[in-house]
């Protein structure tokens, strides 16, 4: 058990750090979000459509790597954005256990206008940030990262 009391607990330094970082978090989810929907797209299917573009296609492990949703939610994402007709899954003949998932020409078309413009709408916040701010940022974050 641990010999730590609450009040102790409570006054750690880092909390303050802590509840900023999840806050941030929050109001980036919130502002990005709100400029994807505008798509017909949800946060997930944004991410995918995002890595997958400009690809020959990706195995599912490595989507899922990549846009860090987990195998169970990235099935229901890659069904959802197959039924909107903007990924297609293939199966490879040298290794029917796994499925590679490609952009069809209209997920293509369409990350050919979403990204950059989701990247424009971002930028008008990041810009207002000073590039070595940025980049202590990213430091920072990365070390923090590295913690866990």
């Amino acid at each position: 058990m641990y010999d730590y009391s609450v009040k102790a607990a409570a006054q750690e330094p880092f909390i303050p750090t802590m509840r900023e970082l999840v806050r941030a978090y929050h109001a980036f989810s919130a502002y990005s979000e709100t400029h994807i929907r505008q798509f017909d797209l949800t946060p997930a299917q944004f991410d995918v459509i995002a890595t997958l573009g400009n690809t020959s296609g990706m195995f599912m492990g490595e989507i899922g790597e990549k846009t860090f949703i987990t195998k169970g939610t990235l099935t229901g994402v890659i069904d959802r954005l197959e039924k909107k007709n903007l990924v297609v899954r293939e199966v490879p003949t040298d290794n029917r256990r796994s499925v590679v998932v490609k952009l069809t020409y209209e997920g293509q078309a369409l990350f050919e206008v979403i990204f950059p413009a989701h990247i424009t709408y971002l930028k008008e916040r990041f810009e207002q940030i000073e590039k070595s701010e940025l980049e202590l940022l990213r430091v920072l974050l990365s070390r923090l990262r590295l913690l866990f």
